[in-house]
Formats: structure tokens, C-alpha cells, sequence
């Protein structure tokens, strides 16, 4: 297997199998996945990176355990469970230290809830939708757009790329293109 896809994040199912499987692979792939997302949470918020590893190791043994007693359920995204029981463990750790001056409560306030999760799902089916309307986009239309929105060349090169006379036509082709992405993307159920 390759490197790129040895550390791309696992699929939810891919997860709960390698799981039940034993398998480190899965579990050094869900750790590197979704660790920034906790370290960013718990850092701020009064924490540290040390802190961060623990808190994200406490949850990833609480899923294990869930996985492996057969009481798990995919209802969720697994980042977004992953997030809400770091939350959970890291403010029963920040109660236990005191290390939060004001009272617990008005720091819940400020920690984001679980809710960004669902903001992370309502993304990734936004995204999944725009990999969609890509697929259905076709050549030249599907490469212009990656080549000018996800690997930032510019319209220059997509003009030698693609071999138009000058820049502006490739615009325009550009234009075309993204008005029949958006077109294909609000199709989408």
C-alpha cells in the first residue's frame, strides 16, 4: 500500500472493521485523521498538546471499547463522535483541575458543542456533492476547475495546458465550465 493512501483517513466502516479486526494499520490511520481536529480544540481551550494526545487516546480506547463490546452504531459520523467524547473528557478533566477560573457552565458556553460536528458532516456531504457534480462535469471542463481551484494554477498555464490563443479565452472557457458545475450541483438531490 502507498504511503498516500496508508495515511488518508480511514472510512467510518473501515474503522469499526479494523477494529473488530485487530488491525494497527486502521488505528494509526484514525489517529493521525483526526488528532489535529482534537488538538485544535483542546488547545483552545486552556490545554496542551500533551493534553491533547491523552484526551484524544482516552477516546479513541472509549470507541475501541464501544466497537469491540458490539455496542457501537455508525449513527454518526465517527469524527463526529470522536470530537464529541474528547469535548466530554476534556472538560471533566478541566473541572477536576480547576484549572477554568469562572464557573464550569460559562466555560461550556464557549467550548464549541457537538452541533460543529454536524457543521463537519453538513460539509463533508457538501463536498461529496461537489465530487459528484465533478464526476458528471466531464473533460476539459473537470480538469480546468481542479486545475485552477484545488492546485492553484493559473490561467496562464491552463491556457498552454489546454491550448488556447491567450488567457481570456481560457477564462472564459473557465466561466463556462463553473456556471455547468453549479448547474450540476444544485441537480443533486
Amino acid at each position: 500500500m502507498s504511503k498516500a493512501v496508508n495515511s488518508s483517513a480511514p472510512t467510518d466502516s473501515e474503522v469499526v472493521f479494523g477494529i473488530l479486526n485487530d488491525s494497527d494499520v486502521i488505528l494509526k490511520r484514525l489517529y493521525v485523521a483526526y488528532f489535529p481536529m482534537v488538538l485544535q480544540l483542546i488547545i483552545n481551550n486552556n490545554g496542551t498538546a500533551d493534553d491533547a494526545k491523552d484526551v484524544y487516546q482516552e477516546a479513541i480506547i472509549v470507541l475501541y471499547n464501544k466497537v469491540k463490546s458490539g455496542k457501537f452504531e455508525l449513527s454518526s459520523k465517527l469524527k463526529t463522535f470522536l470530537y464529541s467524547v474528547c469535548r466530554k473528557l476534556w472538560l471533566k478533566r478541566l473541572t477536576q483541575l480547576s484549572r477554568y477560573g469562572g464557573d464550569i457552565k460559562d466555560f461550556e458556553e464557549h467550548l464549541p458543542v457537538e452541533e460543529e460536528g454536524d457543521l463537519h458532516t453538513e460539509r463533508d456531504i457538501q463536498f461529496e456533492k461537489m465530487e459528484g457534480a465533478l464526476k458528471l462535469l466531464g473533460e476539459p471542463c473537470k480538469t480546468i476547475i481542479e486545475d485552477f481551484y484545488i492546485h492553484n494554477h493559473s490561467m496562464q498555464d491552463i491556457c498552454e495546458r489546454f491550448g488556447y490563443t491567450n488567457a481570456d479565452n481560457a477564462k472564459t472557457q473557465k466561466y463556462k465550465c463553473l456556471q455547468r458545475l453549479k448547474k450540476l450541483f444544485f441537480q443533486q438531490g
